[in-house]
């Protein structure tokens, strides 16, 4: 399965992410390792491009709330944040049925970049199976700890992710 394909350009204070493509279970390990790189090196608006992203699962959403909360723990979106802009109607829906669209702020319409960005190539970690099953499993109990309806959504789910990641450590010893 094809996953998203992440881009990153950084100026003074922000740094802007665009994802083209899926962006799912697959590609939110490295997604999750970009914006906490990203938070250490002192960035605490980020701005998330999203016109090209024509899906986002409840893993890769998982991690995206998981790290607005990080970054905003009272909930609102402030200086320190994370804009999503020009997320397409299915994204937009998919944070309001999950009760997530609180910790971002919604933007669209032309990108107003300052002349002194730069482009970053963010490195890929290759995630392991269980890298992508452990990422996966704190995805979801983000959103089930976030939105109380969230938990019938995602217990079965994981129930399953919990399961696999016992079984792949077990294999692993």
């Amino acid at each position: 399965m094809s996953s998203a394909n992440l881009s990153v350009l950084v100026g003074k204070n922000f740094a802007c992410i665009k994802i083209a493509g899926r962006a799912n279970f697959a590609s939110s390990p490295d997604f999750k390792t970009l914006l906490s790189e990203l938070a250490q090196k002192g960035f605490g608006h980020f701005i998330i491009e999203l016109s090209e992203c024509v899906l986002m699962d409840s893993t890769f959403l998982g991690v995206l709330a998981g790290f607005g909360m990080k970054l905003n723990p009272q909930g609102a979106p402030a200086e320190r944040g994370i804009e999503l802009h020009n997320a397409t109607t299915r994204v937009s829906e998919l944070l309001e049925n999950l009760g997530a669209v609180h910790l971002f702020k919604l933007t669209s319409g032309p990108m107003q970049l300052p002349a002194d960005v730069k482009a970053c190539t963010p490195e890929s970690i290759n995630p392991s199976h269980e890298q992508i099953a452990r990422t996966s499993l704190e995805a979801h109990q983000t959103l089930m700890a976030m939105n109380p309806e969230n938990v019938a959504r995602f217990k079965d789910v994981t129930q399953f992710l919990a399961e696999d990641l016992k079984s792949i450590e077990k294999a692993s010893e």
